[in-house]
């Protein structure tokens, strides 16, 4: 068996007897080591998110799979993770699932599931099942794939391992993705299989985490305008983002801008023009 401790793209790593990943030779700022494809089942395989359209990744995914696969499976529709899916049928004959792209101009609007997904629906294995969870927030197609068999949750984007995930309006939404984290803690989950790093042992303390962090982050923005208010958002970005590398800032920029969304729902905040308010009097709104 491989080193669990060590992700390398390109080398194939055996988590269990049913479950493989590869991973992808795109690492980056914002994938990591790169995407993790997951190969699962036995005798009748399903490719876990086939990863962007990189002809030697594809290769290997034949190689591994051959005949025995059936469905190709995608989480969600961001470049990184489904444009290999028409390689890969066209190469193997096998199945597209998923719910289509939204075209928010970050989506891959080559991806044309055969089969399109919905919240509870099952991807048949044979002897195993992958059980469909609607998790919108990082994308509003965005799904998780519980291995009913194992309790082990494929969960793309939606957590990832030693990382947040980026929020980035409109597609994305911090409230929707809140939700989502909550709407997980009531599943019944082993172990969670993100598409990018490790494998976390611990779902409901990760989990807690996230959702603890996000709120967190939200209790900066609301304090940033202590500081300054009425404020743009590359006002705010410096004063809520304060720890984390300046390098990163026009990628925080979008998260920021769905927690203000979330908050102006909530009438916690107001967008007026290009200025962002928070309510100082009494009757503000």
């Amino acid at each position: 068996m491989a080193d669990l401790n060590a992700i390398v793209p390109g080398v194939v790593t055996e988590l269990n007897q049913y479950v493989r990943r590869l991973t992808a030779p795109n690492p980056g700022v914002m994938t990591g080591p790169g995407t993790n494809t997951y190969i699962v089942g036995e005798r009748i395989l399903a490719v876990i998110d086939p990863g962007p359209a990189i002809e030697s990744h594809v290769q290997k995914l034949i190689g591994i799979a051959g005949d025995r696969l059936r469905w190709i499976v995608c989480t969600h529709t961001h470049l990184d993770h489904s444009p290999a899916a028409e390689m890969l049928k066209k190469a193997t004959g096998a199945h597209v699932l998923g719910m289509p792209a939204k075209d928010d101009g970050r989506q891959d609007m080559t991806f044309k599931p055969g089969r399109v997904l919905r919240h509870g629906d099952i991807v048949d294995l044979g002897r195993h099942t992958l059980r469909t969870v609607h998790t919108p927030g990082h994308a509003s197609n965005h799904l998780c794939y519980l291995f009913e068999q194992q309790k082990l949750l494929f969960t793309g984007d939606h957590i990832m391992q030693g990382s947040t995930v980026v929020i980035s309006p409109p597609d994305g939404d911090m409230k929707a993705y809140l939700d989502s984290l909550n709407k997980l803690l009531d599943i019944d989950v082993a172990a969670l299989a993100p598409g990018h790093g490790h494998v976390i042992a611990d779902p409901q303390a990760e989990i807690r985490r996230l959702i603890a962090h996000r709120l967190k982050r939200e209790q900066k923005v609301l304090e940033a305008f202590s500081r300054k208010n009425p404020a743009t958002l590359e006002e705010l970005l410096p004063l809520v983002y304060d720890d984390v590398s300046p390098r990163l800032h026009p990628v925080a920029q979008r998260s920021l801008h769905a927690h203000l969304i979330k908050l102006a729902r909530e009438r916690r905040v107001r967008e007026n023009g290009s200025l962002w308010e928070r309510a100082g009097l009494a009757g503000f709104f």
